[in-house]
């Protein structure tokens, strides 16, 4: 069947996550008719208003760009229903779909996640995936229903998550792999072969809960391995902390150490240009890259040659 040229797509994004996706849409012939995006926020050190990294990107490319607050609204309701969709496509948008949004479009709505569902569905499957210890993660594009992430799996790809990555590694290689998936998926249905829906398993769910900042500060009685964990999911937000002398630092980069040690959590066991050994709750994590507060990111030797390291790190 040949291909249909006249696809009328919204796109519905907010942040850097969703903008290869609408790049790689204009970039091969399919231009949104529309783009949703969230509201301008106050951003920086002045505050002032500041539209999405999507609102940047639809604006350069001359796309008409609307931005409700909310879409439980007729307003928003009648401007969707008057742009006459064929597929709306929503990604990292920040805003629940309400039913009526939902059945607008001719072939619905459709979701880009960050995650092998129907493991870690919901806000922060990148940072979870890392969290656990997860050895693969990988992206599906999902056709949308009332649930949370429930709707089912028109294609995935996956992806393994390496020893080194960060929450912000991660997050750039689900977004090119998600973009190439979902125009994959876009060109099938544009060419009258739309891919083919599965239903998600029952087995195998788990959440993925926002992130919360109180979150980021390390507990040294936890396992070395976890610790590690959770700094390189949360780099680069919120990013991982301890107390040093009551002085707040952050902890960008640190390792985890298949070593015993008989000492009490939080014990600064050896400080020297190869990093800062901690003793955790079991074997030790050395700390590679810190921030002290107002300064820049660190290594461990520029940060020792700025200052008296205790021998006692506080929780």
């Amino acid at each position: 069947m040949p291909k249909q040229p006249n696809l009328r797509i919204i796109y519905a994004g907010t942040p850097d996550f969703a903008v290869p996706a609408l790049q790689q849409l204009l970039g091969n012939g399919l231009r949104p008719v529309a783009v949703l995006t969230q509201p301008d926020r106050p951003a920086g050190r002045g505050r002032h208003l500041q539209a999405s990294p999507v609102k940047q990107a639809a604006e350069a490319a001359n796309i008409p760009v609307y931005q409700p607050v909310s879409l439980a609204v007729p307003e928003a309701t009648a401007h969707i229903a008057e742009l006459q969709a064929d597929l709306l496509i929503v990604v990292a948008y920040g805003l629940i779909l309400p039913p009526v949004i939902l059945n607008l479009p001719k072939h619905g709505c459709w979701n880009i996640h960050a995650s092998l569902l129907p493991r870690w569905r919901g806000a922060a499957p990148i940072q979870r995936a890392i969290e656990a210890g997860d050895s693969e993660t990988g992206v599906c594009i999902m056709q949308m229903d009332e649930g949370l992430d429930t709707g089912p799996v028109l294609h995935r790809v996956v992806l393994p998550i390496e020893k080194t990555d960060t929450g912000g590694s991660l997050h750039d290689k689900l977004a090119t792999t998600g973009a190439e998936a979902l125009l994959s998926c876009v060109n099938a249905l544009a060419s009258g072969t739309p891919p083919e829906p599965v239903r998600q398993p029952e087995q195998g769910v788990s959440y993925a809960h926002k992130l919360l900042k109180a979150e980021a500060q390390l507990d040294w009685h936890e396992p070395a391995q976890q610790l590690e964990r959770r700094v390189r999911a949360f780099n680069p937000w919120p990013v991982a902390w301890c107390n040093i002398d009551t002085e707040r630092t952050r902890i960008w980069h640190a390792v985890h150490e298949k070593r015993d040690h008989h000492d009490p959590a939080g014990t600064v066991l050896k400080a020297n240009k190869a990093g800062i050994e901690v003793a955790t709750g079991e074997q030790i994590l050395r700390l590679l890259e810190l921030q002290r507060p107002g300064g820049k990111r660190i290594t461990a030797t520029e940060y020792l040659n700025s200052r008296t390291l205790p021998g006692q790190l506080d929780e």
